[in-house]
């Protein structure tokens, strides 16, 4: 049997092959197809020299399938459905939807976005699983390698910016965290007395100076980091019954001083600081994904930038 070059293969031939496998005859077959009956005839030409077959032999009473044709047409009906079914664009129903999202980001930007998120999942995509990834230390190779379908962070990826998309779904400020029997936690902080504290820092990616260095560097002045950490979470256990002062994002800070001996303070007037934002990062591969459009979807109904 000769080798078939599948490039050579003109698929709309099946299609008339299909009408003339049914109505076994040339002008029955343009009519049904909207094509003239020397296009069909043409097409019937080059279908015989692709099969190496005859495909409508005359009888008596008119024409007939050849054997192969006969055999061919249970395979080419299930061929042509497979075909249509891979043309369809895939219509996502949350509610029968199965499979896991896997996401990752920091402990605690998860415990602040994600609940709410997941409830709605519980509701709307009962049978959907969610699996939290341990975030590594460049949570944009996840993304990379499709080992997530999203994760949540402040941080911009160091290259491959073409290959991530992101919608923003939270902002916030910033505020100072500190024991309530510190004797900065009353009254208004001065840039003095803020430079001149004990600092807590949370590192995420372990490298370099924090923004407030910057910051303080800007103004001429430095501050004494006493403690670096790695984790958000950490926080409280630390600054509580301590002299050490943390600048964080505000929502992160409201969320953590709640029921301990913590207390948030406004930073001193003189900073003048941008806005933290968090994204949701995908990568390019499953930006056109039926459950990641949804998904996606839903985020942007759920938050708004107003944290």
């Amino acid at each position: 049997m000769r080798e078939m070059n599948l490039r050579s293969v003109d698929l709309n031939l099946l299609v008339v092959l299909k009408a003339l496998l049914e109505d076994r005859h040339v002008s029955k077959a343009a009519e049904r197809l909207g094509m003239s009956q020397p296009a069909v005839s043409r097409a019937l030409q080059r279908l015989r020299l692709s099969l190496e077959d005859p495909i409508l032999v005359r009888t008596g009473t008119g024409y007939d399938l050849s054997s192969r044709a006969a055999q061919l047409q249970p395979q080419l009906e299930q061929v042509l459905v497979d075909v249509e079914a891979i043309m369809q664009p895939v219509v996502f129903d949350p509610f029968q939807a199965e499979g896991v999202l896997k996401l990752t980001g920091l402990d605690l930007e998860l415990i602040l976005l994600m609940p709410e998120f997941v409830r709605m999942l519980r509701h709307k995509a009962p049978n959907l699983s969610v699996e939290v990834v341990p975030q590594r230390s460049e949570h944009f190779e996840l993304l990379e390698r499709g080992e997530v379908h999203f994760t949540i962070t402040g941080l911009y990826p160091q290259s491959g910016h073409d290959q991530f998309r992101r919608i923003e779904i939270a902002k916030s400020g910033h505020l100072c965290v500190l024991d309530q029997k510190n004797p900065l936690a009353e009254g208004q902080m001065s840039l003095h007395d803020y430079a001149n504290a004990s600092h807590g820092l949370v590192s995420i990616t372990g490298k370099g100076p924090g923004m407030m260095d910057d910051a303080l560097s800007e103004l001429g002045l430095s501050r004494k980091v006493m403690l670096r950490l790695a984790s958000f979470m950490s926080v409280t256990e630390f600054c509580q019954h301590s002299d050490l002062v943390f600048t964080l994002p505000a929502v992160m800070a409201q969320h953590l001083v709640k029921n301990t001996s913590l207390v948030v303070r406004p930073l001193p007037a003189e900073f003048d600081l941008s806005e933290v934002i968090l994204y949701l990062y995908w990568h390019e591969r499953f930006h056109h994904d039926p459950m990641c459009r949804w998904v996606r979807s839903e985020l942007t109904q759920i938050f708004t930038p107003s944290l």
